[in-house]
């Protein structure tokens, strides 16, 4: 008996070790600020938001690799930095190419090989390469508006979610704004679009899409997702992108008038109940303890909320850091960040380390035991774990040694430590000085230097003050991009050299050219 005893046991233990891995959710929010938080200053009642971060972690220093969205997305499920991709500024509009290489190993991919469900619900925005129409089709009814009536939406799309890693999808194609309008499940369009909608950018919908519906629709998705993978006694990884509170400003019927500010208010309400929905599930289905659920947002506040009349109202979307979405500058790329995870993180607690969105793949795979020679060699090249700092929140040792920005034009920055290098005389996207107005500005100098620690505001340029430091930085921008990775590994090639520098900034650093604009 004990000998039959010891042979179930032993083949109990891998269940056992399955059901001991972590679940891991990653909720993206669009378009919203780091001041937008309540917990963060903000006058906007976020309640889920500041519950996730007193039973967490919340991190003061975090980034994303882009101040807009479809090159933050890159970075998250790649690990790598956006540039390095075919999409060299901008983001992507539909139907182009996606910009995933179905080579390149992804988070969700990587989970997946270690018996994970992967899903994603949300905005997906990172291309689908649709099977395309030999001639346009037309509104069935009322007048063809828009783009995108050549996409052939009988056909599944090319390169959906279930090529890159994930095992569930319920998607939005890309951003609000876009067309098509119309939800996808598992690669598949939900139904064939036969009228025009659009607030901004018109084109085909299906006739029961409906926007506002977009964050019940996405809270509903993802609790059943969760459901599903307890019942399939499965470990899991939802990654929750948000389309709001992005444009259209849109929320649903039951959140009207709930802020004090108005519509963005209402929006960003809205959004901190979809990630209360998503607590609940974990806590109805007692997995609360063994999820590591985070939260952030793609990129800073947009000009679209209405910027100076929520200021005017004591609530500032990007809290004190210069500019907003689209900028180089500290309001484009800083963002809320937290992470919960009982088992392991302290409740309450805060880290000022910086952290970049790139980092969450190197965490997870660290989480699971897999780092060194165990690590797929072509994935990740720029993520650095945060694990050493989930456990100990007070450490010193930087988590990486270097962040890279980018924004909306192609623009770079540095930051190392307090100093922060702008490869640009502007703000590189929407703020002043825009990069048509910098460029022609003689008065300018071509780069900008912050020290983050005395003037976070970046308004006092010291590049003239510190030539060395600027010469340093640049020299490590330049080695990070011919590495074709940041972190420890061998070399590697990016696709495609990124030739956004402005003229004057390779006069004076004619290596960040390249060789023939190619790595």
């Amino acid at each position: 008996m004990k000998l039959l005893s010891s042979l179930a046991f032993l083949l109990s233990l891998p269940a056992i070790s399955l059901q001991a891995k972590p679940n891991f959710i990653f909720i993206l929010a669009d378009d919203m600020g780091y001041g937008d938080v309540s917990h963060a200053g903000g006058k906007i009642p976020t309640p889920h938001l500041d519950q996730l971060r007193t039973g967490g972690m919340r991190f003061t220093d975090a980034h994303t690799t882009s101040s807009v969205c479809t090159p933050t997305r890159y970075g998250i499920l790649t690990g790598r930095y956006n540039w390095r991709s075919p999409l060299k500024k901008s983001v992507l509009f539909p139907p182009k190419k996606s910009i995933m290489d179905p080579k390149r190993p992804t988070v969700a991919g990587f989970l997946k090989e270690r018996g994970y469900r992967t899903c994603v619900v949300g905005k997906w925005h990172l291309g689908l390469n649709w099977h395309m129409l030999d001639e346009p089709a037309k509104a069935a009814e009322g007048p063809t508006r828009g783009t995108c009536w050549n996409i052939d939406f009988s056909r599944p799309p090319q390169q959906g979610p279930l090529k890159l890693g994930f095992t569930d999808d319920f998607l939005f194609p890309a951003s609000l704004d876009m067309a098509p309008y119309l939800y996808l499940r598992n690669d598949v369009a939900v139904g064939i679009p036969t009228v025009s909608k659009g607030w901004n950018r018109q084109g085909p919908a299906t006739v029961d899409f409906e926007a506002e519906n977009c964050l019940i629709d996405f809270a509903r998705e993802s609790r059943a997702f969760i459901r599903s993978a307890v019942g399939d006694k499965s470990p899991f990884f939802l990654y929750l992108p948000l389309t709001s509170p992005h444009t259209p400003i849109v929320p649903s019927r039951e959140w009207r008038g709930k802020s004090p500010l108005g519509t963005y208010g209402d929006f960003v309400m809205e959004t901190d109940w979809v990630v209360g929905e998503v607590m609940k599930e974990l806590s109805e289905q007692k997995i609360a303890e063994n999820t590591m659920l985070l939260f952030t947002t793609d990129n800073g506040c947009s000009p679209a909320a209405g910027i100076p009349k929520l200021v005017e109202k004591g609530h500032k979307p990007n809290a004190e850091w210069r500019g907003h979405k689209a900028d180089i500058y500290e309001g484009g790329h800083r963002v809320p960040f937290l992470v919960r995870w009982p088992e392991r993180v302290k409740a309450n607690s805060t880290c000022d380390l910086t952290v970049c969105t790139t980092d969450f793949f190197a965490t997870v795979a660290e989480i699971l035991g897999v780092h060194g020679r165990k690590f797929p060699a072509n994935a990740a090249e720029d993520s650095f774990s945060f694990l050493g700092a989930l456990d100990q929140p007070a450490r010193s040792t930087p988590t990486r040694p270097f962040t890279i920005h980018h924004s909306i034009n192609g623009s770079f920055a540095i930051r190392k430590g307090p100093w922060k290098l702008c490869l640009c005389p502007g703000s590189g996207g929407w703020s002043a000085p825009r990069p048509a107005q910098a460029l022609k500005n003689g008065t300018l100098p071509p780069v900008q230097l912050f020290h983050l620690g005395e003037d976070p505001a970046e308004r006092n340029n010291l590049q003239a003050e510190h030539p060395q430091i600027v010469r340093d930085l640049v020299d490590d921008l330049y080695h990070a991009i011919k590495r074709g990775r940041s972190n420890s590994g061998l070399p590697t090639k990016n696709d495609g050299w990124p030739n956004t520098f402005p003229p004057k900034v390779l006069e004076l650093f004619p290596q960040l050219a390249g060789k023939g604009g190619t790595s």
